[in-house]
């Protein structure tokens, strides 16, 4: 396969996901905020997702939500992640199922529609997201039964989990910040309910728990639940096996990427809670994105630069 068309594979995924963790963040906070907006502000998130030099502010819930979903001057909103998403199928249509790409260009025509911002002023903020969530839901089950496994299934994954890893480190470094603003213990539980919320987890926390946030239950189930298909652990075990799957194709060279994904499948798989906290989570997640990024750029230094 070209790495043209790999590298494609791989962002379309990265794009989709990130489109789909960036509302659900939105439809959580704007809960939060109707209830307690002294706790759960915009701003945090307008920073987190939109570029250093960005100068927009207001703490506007509808404002904040149109920013994020139809600025096209910022390059998270969802409007410039979904164009980026079809930009990439298009290029690659003969490698994906003739029905994922009808789904990704109906979400395109969708977004574009100049009545939805319309939409988004005169009814429910919350059902106009959960109307945007839908699409990224039907694109993942739409890949799940139509596409074919292959390199090029295997890619798209590679995608999928890379950048699914990067968010739920960022969301939870995102609640770091905010929690590293109280000592009240109620508010700091406010922030793990929220994070779980925001990543599909607290349903799950409930059923296993079943009392209230503690922080170190919140945190082995974000980074190390083997069956939680959004923490950690469980995104680097696939990361791992669709990376295997193309070594074993031929598609990619085995060099240290094996090692790599081995080391930090272990570390996370074996850390305690006394050694996450000995070392603040907050450096726990910066080594995870680290060697994140290692991985992909191992994968770009002996896929991508192949002609």
């Amino acid at each position: 396969m070209l790495s043209r068309v790999a590298n494609n594979l791989i962002w379309l995924e990265r794009y989709m996901e990130r489109g789909n963790g960036i509302l659900g963040l939105l439809k959580v906070n704007f809960y939060a905020n109707q209830d307690s907006p002294e706790l759960f502000s915009w701003s945090p998130i307008i920073r987190s997702f939109t570029p250093y030099d960005n100068e927009f502010y207001t703490e506007d819930p509808l404002e904040c939500i149109e920013f994020m979903v139809f600025n096209t001057e910022n390059s998270n909103s969802i409007l410039n992640i979904v164009t980026r998403a079809r930009e990439n199928a298009r290029s690659v249509q003969e490698h994906i199922s003739r029905e994922l790409w009808l789904c990704i260009n109906s979400y395109y025509l969708y977004l574009t529609n100049k009545n939805l911002p319309k939409k988004l002023r005169e009814e429910d903020p919350v059902q106009f997201l959960e109307d945007l969530r839908r699409f990224h839901l039907i694109f993942n089950g739409t890949s799940d039964i139509t596409q074919e496994r292959g390199p090029s299934y295997y890619f798209m994954n590679v995608g999928k989990f890379l950048e699914r890893v990067m968010l739920i480190s960022d969301f939870t470094a995102l609640k770091l910040q905010e929690i590293a603003n109280t000592s009240d213990s109620l508010e700091k539980s406010f922030y793990w309910k929220n994070l779980l919320l925001s990543i599909g987890g607290y349903q799950l926390y409930l059923k296993t728990h079943k009392s209230s946030f503690n922080e170190d239950h919140v945190i082995q189930m974000v980074f190390q639940d083997r069956l939680f298909p959004r923490s950690v652990y469980y995104c680097i075990e696939k990361l791992n096996r669709h990376i295997n799957r193309l070594i074993e194709a031929g598609q990619l060279e085995r060099n240290n990427l094996e090692f790599l994904l081995g080391k930090l499948e272990s570390q996370i798989k074996y850390t305690t809670i006394e050694n996450i906290n000995n070392i603040g989570l907050g450096n726990f997640i910066d080594g995870i994105k680290e060697d994140i990024r290692n991985i992909s750029q191992n994968i770009n230094a002996v896929y991508f630069s192949q002609t």
